[in-house]
Order: structure tokens, then sequence, then C-alpha cells
């Protein structure tokens, strides 16, 4: 979830999305002479497949840790983003709240937030271009609880790739706030710079009732809905992909319609 704001969440080991790095603790290697060192992943968490390695920037300084890492947007590196290492972490309460450690990009979409206190951290938030939201890592099947991050002394904790996506695709028919009859109707919005695909959602208001479709594929930039489609008030929201599998975008989150002459409930 994004915060603002928005906090935009994502599932930790889901590497279509990869929004932030699900940390756990890495077991430093050896390097060779003259070189930095190459940080391994320990067995706990090449087991779990959340564990990133890489080539340390900067050394931590006696007796505190760093946390490196990097930021992409449809396949390249960004420079100049936000990130924010958060001592506490709440995703409904101002996320990372007043205690954290924060760095910024480099030209090569690497961040490292050095010499930070060894211990466990409860989120890594990372700011979505100069708007007011963040992208953050979740665990879990329902993904309810935010990855946590160990920093141990003298080493570099190494955070897999962070792939921002935007909140800027525009949704073009129904609007929002419209009222539509459930005969041909047509779902449409516009097309997103270097979208291969498409997924659309709708998502009912009433509980009881099972939207007939859920991240639905498309190619196209429209959808004709075929399927019976129960009368009520409909959330939707389409989401674009690249062809490496990357989200780009997606439509605004509380855009809302209603069918007048569906089917029953």
């Amino acid at each position: 979830m994004r915060f603002s704001g928005r906090l935009i969440a994502c599932a930790c080991v889901l590497s279509a999305l990869a929004l932030a790095g699900c940390g756990q603790k890495p077991a430093a290697g050896d390097g060779a002479a003259g070189t930095s060192p190459t940080a391994r992943p320990d067995a706990k968490s090449a087991a779990n497949g959340t564990a990133a390695t890489g080539v340390e920037k900067v050394k931590p300084a006696p007796g505190t840790g760093n946390v490196q890492g990097k930021v992409m947007y449809n396949g390249k590196p960004v420079e100049n983003i936000e990130v924010k290492l958060c001592e506490e972490f709440n995703r409904f309460l101002g996320g990372c709240g007043e205690k954290f450690h924060s760095a910024r990009t480099d030209a090569e979409g690497v961040y490292v937030i050095a010499n930070v206190e060894p211990k466990v951290y409860k989120g890594l938030l990372a700011r979505v271009f100069e708007t007011d939201s963040y992208v953050f890592a979740t665990t879990g099947i329902t993904g309810l609880s935010s990855a946590k991050y160990e920093v141990t002394p003298d080493k570099t904790l190494f955070i897999q790739p962070t792939n921002l996506f935007k909140g800027d695709l525009k949704l073009l028919n129904p609007k929002a706030g419209g009222k539509v009859s459930a005969q041909n109707l047509e779902l449409k919005w516009e097309p997103y710079p270097d979208a291969a695909y498409y997924k659309f959602s709708l998502y009912p208001e009433e509980p009881t009732v099972i939207s007939p479709h859920v991240k639905e594929r498309v190619e196209a930039t429209s959808f004709a809905i075929e399927k019976p489609i129960q009368k009520g008030t409909y959330r939707w929201l389409v989401e674009a992909f690249n062809g490496a599998d990357q989200k780009l975008s997606e439509s605004g989150e509380n855009i809302k319609f209603t069918i007048t002459d569906g089917t029953a409930p």
C-alpha cells in the first residue's frame, strides 16, 4: 500500500512486484585482495528465497552495520530515490513514524544506509519518485506483516532490488461514480508506455458478492464484460506490466462505479 499518504505493500517473495527486498541476515564471504567482499546469504534466508548478495559500496564503522540495495523502475536504475529504514513500523498509522535512518540512491540506483545500530528493523520504505507515496515489502501468505531486517555488527545487509511502480494509469470507462448497465459493458483505459499487458480487477462493495474478474490478464486496453455480474457498486483497478512482468503503474485505488441492472444478489 502507499503512504501519503499511501503505502504500497507487496508480498516479500513476489518477484513480479519485488517492491522491496525481504531482509535476512547474510553471512559475509571472503573477498579477494584489494576488492570489497561479497556477502552471501545464510542457509535460512536462502531456503526462504529472500536473500540478496552484492559488493559493499562502503564498509560499516566498527560495531555498526550497513543496509544496501537497489531501486529500479521498468528494468532501469533510478537515481535520487529516498529510502527509509524504520525502527518501528505501522502500515496503518503513518509508516515509519519519527525513528528511521535514510539514504538516497546514486546514479546506479544503489543506496547505502550506513552505520546503523545492529538490531532488527521493522520496515524498509522507498519513495515513489517525488510523490508522497512509498512502497514496502510484506511477509506471509496474507501479506499483513511488514518484512523485518536484521542488521548485524560489522556487516552489510543486502536487500533485494526494489521495483517501483507509479499510480498514474488513467481509467476511461466507466468513470468514477458512474452508473452503468451490465448490458454491453466495456471497461476501457488509456495505453501505458512500455506496457506489454494489463491486469484488471473488479471488487464488489458488498462482501457477499464474488467478483468474476480479479487480476484478469489482457493485452488490450479494453475488456468487454460477458460473464454475469451482480448489480451493485464495484471498485475497479487496472495494473500495467512490462514484458519482464515488472509492474509499471496502476490506476487510482478508490475508483468506483455502480451497475444498475445486473443479476440479483
